[in-house]
């Protein structure tokens, strides 16, 4: 097979996971304010799906060492539908801790199906790093349209139990991604090719390698926090529950589609000019949040949400594939998906509890001072001219 092949299985593959992750951002606040036993609580399942992420990065890593990246790839596939399974009991069963457990458990397959666009690189070659990556990213503007889409169409499939169809529509599109991921051929990884590594602590210390890290967080984790809390900031200004659906579809729309030309703005400008436009429009994003209550404040100040993390994700994973040699990749790839989807995990969790003690203002306002921290220090890097972490 060749890697053109391999790229558009894990771009596909990538789709169906995050019209799973995307549909479960649209209603789980929702079926998480009726279920929870206190208001405070209703973001909590989305908390969850967040700390699975972090929690499944390393082991996910581990076990890819050991078995390759496609039974790896498989596990977290069989474990996406094991959790939209048990999320659609916990619906049956009306049971807030069993609906948290599952939405770990989604959490927990998408940090297993984060290493698909590491995995593209590989299967492509660095040279190609920049585009194999948008196009596994760019793959997420189906989930755009197919996430809230599966909200929709199955919240009512069972008469008395609402979104129960949805769920279980979920746990199909699990099937078919395991379906996808069983036909790749990926080369092999082996943690000793590529001569000798260094020791985590000196690779960890590059200039380069510490913007990525510290950027790709920043920028989710800002995301996160804000698209967690939307669907509750929007239903408590009394804005009905079906304009929910739109702003977080474009929201979604924002996040991906600017990946098809993502990846050729790198190649002309530099990753540290595209992360520094990411963070600026993140900060767009605050001052129109904060500037009104109505639909059209929410809709496009999560677009802007949307650009903003695609430049600042992208851009950050390009930069660390460019900081580590062969034999390093795999250490280095679970050091920063534990850091990262640590410190959004810790932002997922804040953000319910933010919003119902301080309101939707002040949530996307402590937000700023950590972006304005990346736009400089973006900045820096670009006028440095500091782009390759020295291999």
């Amino acid at each position: 097979m060749n890697a053109n092949a391999n790229v558009l299985r894990l771009a596909a593959s990538q789709a169906l996971m995050l019209s799973a992750i995307v549909m479960s951002m649209a209603v789980a606040g929702i079926l998480g304010a009726q279920l929870a036993p206190d208001a405070g609580l209703a973001a909590l399942p989305i908390a969850a799906m967040v700390v699975g992420v972090a929690v499944a990065s390393l082991p996910a890593a581990l076990l890819m060492r050991r078995v390759g990246r496609r039974t790896g790839f498989l596990c977290g596939a069989a474990i996406g539908v094991g959790a939209s399974l048990l999320a659609a009991h916990a619906l049956q069963v009306q049971s807030f801790a069993l609906f948290v457990l599952g939405h770990f458990l989604l959490g927990a397959y998408q940090g297993f199906a984060n290493y698909y666009r590491f995995a593209a690189v590989e299967a492509s070659g660095p040279t190609e790093a920049g585009r194999a990556i948008s196009l596994v990213v760019a793959a997420g503007i189906v989930a755009a349209f197919l996430g809230p889409q599966l909200g929709q169409w199955g919240r009512d499939w069972f008469p008395g139990e609402l979104f129960l169809g949805a769920y279980l529509a979920q746990a199909a599109l699990s099937v078919v991604a395991f379906a996808l991921l069983a036909g790749l051929r990926l080369p092999a990884v082996s943690p000793t090719q590529g001569g000798a590594a260094r020791p985590l602590g000196e690779i960890l210390r590059q200039p380069a390698l510490l913007m990525s890290v510290f950027g790709t967080a920043i920028g989710y984790s800002a995301m996160i926090m804000a698209m967690t809390a939307t669907p509750l900031a929007m239903l408590g200004c009394g804005l009905p529950g079906t304009r929910v659906t739109p702003v977080i579809q474009w929201h979604v729309v924002g996040m991906f589609a600017p990946s098809f030309f993502t990846g050729a703005l790198i190649k002309r400008y530099g990753v540290p000019r595209i992360m520094q436009i990411g963070f600026a429009l993140l900060l767009a994003h605050v001052a129109v949040a904060v500037s009104g209550l109505e639909f059209l404040h929410f809709f496009s100040a999560l677009i802007l949400l949307g650009v903003g993390w695609n430049f600042a994700f992208v851009g950050g994973t390009t930069l660390l594939t460019q900081t580590y040699r062969p034999a390093e990749q795999l250490r280095v790839q679970m050091a920063n998906e534990f850091i990262v989807f640590g410190l959004v995990a810790l932002a997922s969790l804040s953000a319910g509890w933010l919003y119902a003690r301080f309101g939707w203002v002040l949530l996307n306002l402590s937000m700023a001072p950590l972006l304005v921290a990346a736009l400089l220090a973006a900045g820096r890097m670009a006028r440095a001219g500091r782009i390759v972490g020295g291999r």
